[in-house]
């Protein structure tokens, strides 16, 4: 099951906090450590915590410490974006999730308020946010002062656009219903996109006593004096009247629950407003509030003291009427962590309105699917991470190479070691502002290896006519030297290719690193990561016409290759033909291989072909082309018929959907050595030495 929830609105004033104190009480009657998260938080008003990160903790008595339950306040989010960091942004973001989640059974996550002036970038960044961190939905809209086709209407729309965006909607919940108007709305709200299983709807319906403030939150919120009224602070406000005419006139607006918001030395308000609470001729007002920082009289004040039991609060505020009105309009009705008659009627309305054990078993069944660029990356660094492998780099004079290297030390991703002029190198490293203390830097030239490593070289390749001068001349060639490191076990993989061509990179491992047991060529994939999932593509980058055999080896190559990478390896075989609906050579190779690749395949790993694109990654089409296929419409790795055809079809698909294409991943070596290319950026390198790290990691048996 998925280790996730995220809880997101459509609007401000949703009552987005009173679903989530619902949810968490039913995940804490299933599971102990539940972690409370929310990515964006409003801007810290007058040092105080965020409202809803604390009601969860205060009131389930989750000991997370604060700093740990947000990444950002919104500010903060809207300035990074600004400034063209919205990708560290997601980064930092998933950071701090993923620490929760490595330590909690479950993490449960609540996005932004949409009290900002932008709901549209709150709602796409609410989306990404989610989409990033892999976590299921339960969408929250909002029902207050909306008829019944405004509210399917609008709601609907929400689904299906944050289906379209492949979020993994668990459950809406439309809360603040009006008018008994639940069950028509939960009959016409549906999923039309992304529909493995039904929808979950439910509906709760409007609560005054949890959308509405409180006479005691209006006096927390304006810093107010409580007068007098001490004991009724729990009254419910419905409207605001601000009692600006003279008395008989000010009468005819006041309605139950009215907050009269007057100066205060108009007394004559004052007095017909405690007196009105007194007749059954009109209505009864929630309260008083005088503005301006001040009070009535000394005789007005006795006049109210020896009123047997003021029946209205009465609360004195600093600021003047107009700012105390706008200040107002900011505030509505919270649930606080102390008043347990609020938690328990907002307790009671979601256990009340939602199945609680059909929405559990949901969650228990929904499994994270959805794999973001950001989320793949993410996860190759803590995979590296979990096994320090010792990776070097021969182009250790690069910029790019020493920028990586940088954040590749700071992440504790591998031991690096950089191969190159020593002084050089540290040149280069002060003039670029970095400091790469846990680097170390190995001059091929003066070291004491170098003449172990020639005669290992001369003993490889003799039989070529290679003499042991040659071999040292070759082994002060820094590629050389690096992959005789990986051959010798001095360092675990190698990483290189910035500035040297992908022959003179790859050359030496061809030479006597020599490929795995029972493997006869090596071969390439890409990881590409789309939108919200990670496909395999090989071979893209070595073999420009493989045979049958050829072909099927590197479709178990790559099967093998998703898998140490978290990818679960379902195998098309492409071709211009879907199964027996073509001819020629290259179809006829395609089966072969195919057939080839089923006898020797691993159990568990299905492989299918010959398969079109469309028919490999399209259920429809596949339902079609070939019903009933284990891979037809649900591939994830792609073999490709030959380089021509892979390499295009990788840098189409990376160029016209914005795919991040990773790799090529080098696979059939005995010892884990990848080329970069020399167009690569600095997130490239870091992310090919991830990948060399866990080639290693598996090669030695840790994964």
């Amino acid at each position: 099951m998925s280790k996730s929830l995220y809880i997101t609105a459509t609007e401000s004033r949703s009552g987005k906090s009173a679903i989530a104190l619902g949810v968490m009480q039913m995940l804490l009657n299933d599971l102990r450590n539940v972690a409370f998260f929310r990515p964006i938080i409003n801007d810290n008003v007058g040092g105080r915590p965020d409202h809803d990160i604390n009601l969860i903790l205060t009131h389930f008595n989750l000991e997370i410490p604060y700093e740990d339950t947000y990444a950002y306040t919104l500010s903060e989010a809207r300035e990074l974006i600004n400034a063209g960091q919205h990708a560290l942004l997601l980064e930092n973001i998933l950071n701090k999730f993923k620490t929760l989640e490595s330590s909690y059974d479950f993490v449960l996550c609540e996005g932004s308020d949409f009290l900002g002036k932008d709901p549209a970038f709150e709602f796409e960044l609410n989306a990404d946010i989610a989409a990033n961190m892999g976590a299921p939905v339960i969408l929250v809209a909002s029902g207050r002062n909306k008829g019944f086709k405004e509210v399917v209407e609008s709601t609907q729309l929400t689904i299906e656009t944050l289906e379209e965006k492949g979020l993994d909607l668990v459950a809406c919940i439309v809360n603040r219903v009006e008018n008994g108007d639940g069950a028509e709305i939960t009959g016409n709200l549906k999923c039309k996109i992304r529909c493995e299983q039904p929808l979950l709807v439910y509906a709760i319906s409007e609560d005054a006593s949890l959308g509405n403030p409180t006479m005691g939150d209006v006096s927390k919120w304006l810093n107010g004096q409580i007068l007098y009224g001490h004991g009724r602070m729990d009254t419910l406000v419905q409207e605001y009247v601000i009692a600006a005419m003279q008395v008989g006139n000010f009468l005819e607006y006041t309605s139950a629950g009215s907050l009269i918001i007057t100066p205060g030395d108009r007394e004559d308000i004052i007095l017909a407003s405690l007196a009105s609470r007194l007749s059954s001729s009109y209505p009864d007002v929630a309260g008083i509030l005088l503005t301006g920082g001040l009070q009535p009289s000394t005789n007005v004040h006795r006049l109210i003291e020896g009123w047997t039991g003021v029946p209205v609060p009465v609360v004195s505020v600093p600021d003047n009427t107009f700012k105390t009105t706008r200040l107002l309009s900011e505030l509505y009705g919270r649930i606080d962590p102390e008043d347990q008659r609020k938690i328990a009627s907002a307790l009671g309305n979601f256990e009340s309105c939602v199945d609680v054990p059909e929405l559990s078993g949901r969650l228990g069944q929904t499994k994270a699917r959805r794999v973001t660029p950001k989320m793949f990356e993410y996860n190759l660094v803590a995979q590296a991470k979990a096994n320090k492998m010792r990776i070097v780099m021969p182009e250790g004079d690069c910029e790019r190479v020493l920028r990586a290297a940088d954040i590749l030390s700071r992440r504790g991703v591998a031991d690096l070691v950089l191969l190159g002029r020593e002084d050089n190198i540290r040149a280069k490293i002060s003039n670029l502002g970095l400091t790469l203390e846990n680097v170390q830097i190995v001059d091929p030239t003066k070291s004491e290896h170098l003449e172990a490593y020639a005669e290992a070289y001369f003993e490889a390749r003799k039989h070529k006519g290679i003499l042991l001068e040659d071999a040292r001349d070759r082994m002060q060639d820094a590629t050389y030297f690096g992959t005789m490191m990986v051959q010798k076990g001095d360092a675990d993989g190698m990483v290189s290719g910035a500035q040297n061509t992908t022959a003179h990179t790859i050359r030496p491992a061809f030479e006597f690193v020599k490929t795995k047991p029972g493997a006869s060529i090596v071969s390439s994939v890409f990881l590409m990561c789309m939108k919200d999932r990670v496909h395999v593509y090989g071979d893209c980058a070595v073999n420009p016409d493989p045979n049958a055999e050829q072909l099927a080896e590197i479709a178990l190559g790559s099967a093998e290759t998703a898998r140490v990478f978290g990818v679960e390896p379902r195998v098309a075989m492409l071709s211009y033909s879907t199964g027996q609906s073509g001819r020629g050579e290259q179809v006829d190779k395609v089966k072969e291989a195919t057939r080839i690749a089923q006898e020797r395949g691993v159990e568990g790993v299905a492989i299918e072909g010959p398969l079109q694109f469309d028919a490999a990654v399209d259920p429809d089409v596949a339902k079609t082309k070939m019903p009933n296929s284990e891979v037809a419409g649900r591939a994830t790795v792609f073999i490709f018929p030959d380089l021509n055809t892979g390499n295009n079809t990788y840098k189409a698909v990376q160029r016209s959907s914005g795919a991040v294409a990773i790799g090529p991943v080098l696979q059939g070596l005995n010892k884990p050595v990848n080329d970069l290319s020399r167009g690569c950026t600095v997130p490239d390198i870091v992310n090919t030495v991830a990948i060399t790290a866990i080639q290693a990691q598996a090669e030695k048996g840790l994964i």
